[in-house]
């Protein structure tokens, strides 16, 4: 039986999907990661960072607690690899294994609240509200094996595809990771600290630096939406205020006759109402696409 009513659905392949197992797998994944793993509650998993020592956003995922021995990592563009070596390089004397198992499980995201059951999926599958867009929609994690079935029961729906998505995520503001924030900057750049931190779990690595910027209460750069006309601009390319670079341009995607993307600014002596340029001392064809 098809879903009903016909949903739509965006097919996708995670970056990395990774199994934790071993006593000590919850107690380590704690200590390593930004967000506090107790808190999943209805949204199936929690999401948040995987920093170094200096605060840097090296990766970002889901994790789901399955139990204090098991729990699944999930990325929509953090490679496995990255993930896996930052948590091995901390496993000491810990009952920890980390199994990457990315070309065995396939994902889909549909719109609005769908359980594995409704689906009638194997007992491999499971299900998080995603983060994607603005909408509430929930992701689907699977065996490569189910994709017929599960094609048969969405039969109907609207399905998306890359640039649909991207368009939609860069007009929600949400950064994609390593591409918009990555190893060279804060999460707190890219707007990430209300729902991949907290403040009140206790230590994970970065997490003394993850207390001073809170102290601060402001950061030097952040990620900001912009928009221009004709050709979408290279990725990454510097940006301009007069002949003073203030950033660099990350995503982008085309909307319509414009092209909506993210960018990288310096918010010291920013002037807004001036725009940016693509070249030193160049005329203004870039504009922020949000008030302040």
């Amino acid at each position: 039986m098809n879903l009903t009513p016909p949903k739509r659905l965006y097919r996708w392949q995670p970056a990395a999907v990774l199994r934790v197992s071993g006593e000590d797998s919850l107690t380590f994944l704690q200590g390593q990661f930004t967000n506090d793993l107790h808190q999943a509650g209805n949204a199936g998993a929690v999401y948040g960072l995987w920093l170094n020592q200096k605060g840097k956003v090296l990766a970002d995922s889901f994790v789901r607690k399955v139990s204090a021995s098991e729990a699944w990592i999930v990325s929509y563009f953090s490679p496995a690899s990255v993930i896996r070596e930052r948590l091995e390089a901390y496993i000491i004397a810990d009952d920890v294994v980390i199994e990457d198992v990315t070309a065995a499980m396939s994902g889909v995201s549909l719109a609005g609240v769908v359980t594995p059951a409704e689906l009638a999926l194997s007992g491999a599958a499971w299900a998080f509200l995603g983060r994607r867009e603005r909408e509430v929609h929930t992701e689907i994690i699977f065996p490569v094996g189910d994709a017929p079935a599960l094609d048969e029961k969405l039969r109907g729906g609207t399905a998306l595809g890359l640039e649909d998505m991207e368009r939609r995520r860069i007009a929600a503001g949400i950064p994609a990771v390593p591409v918009d924030i990555g190893p060279v900057d804060l999460p707190n750049e890219g707007g990430l600290e209300t729902e991949a931190i907290s403040y009140t779990k206790g230590c994970y690595l970065g997490q003394e630096v993850m207390a001073r910027l809170k102290s601060m209460g402001q950061v030097r750069r952040r990620l900001l939406k912009v928009r221009g006309a004709g050709e979408i601009p290279p990725r990454p390319t510097a940006l301009f205020q007069g002949d003073r670079r203030v950033g660099e341009l990350r995503s982008a995607v085309r909307d319509g006759a414009e092209w909506i993307g993210l960018a990288m600014i310096s918010l010291v002596q920013l002037r807004r109402e001036d725009g940016l340029s693509l070249e030193a001392g160049g005329a203004a064809a870039v504009i922020f696409s949000d008030p302040a």
